[in-house]
């Protein structure tokens, strides 16, 4: 069984030049298996809290970039992403991929 390991990046919309991420992750690293999560609301360090409220003018909204691969690429991957970019909020843990090609045993 091959081991994997999913990262996520946690930044605010306008923080992080995501466009440019994206295409790290998809041109320069080839990695397959990624997404981009909008949330509605959550606040981090600073405790303030980003939300779509009415009262809200900025939209400056949580953003989630996920994306799975092999555990040694994944740990490379985030290494260069902390050197190439302003990126302070990267986490990471091995997961379990369950494909047809390698089905899980019961």
């Amino acid at each position: 069984m091959k081991h994997y390991r999913l990262a996520r990046i946690y930044t605010l919309e306008g923080e992080a030049p995501i466009d440019k991420v994206l295409e790290f992750l998809h041109e320069e690293q080839k990695v397959n298996n990624v997404m981009l999560i909008r949330a509605i609301a959550g606040y981090g360090d600073s405790g303030q809290l980003h939300t779509t409220s009415l009262l809200s003018l900025s939209m400056r909204l949580p953003l989630i970039i996920e994306f799975f691969a092999e555990e040694q690429h994944v740990l490379e991957v985030i290494s260069v992403l902390r050197q190439r970019f302003d990126l302070r909020h990267i986490v990471s843990w091995p997961v379990e991929v369950n494909t047809p090609d390698d089905p899980m045993e019961i």
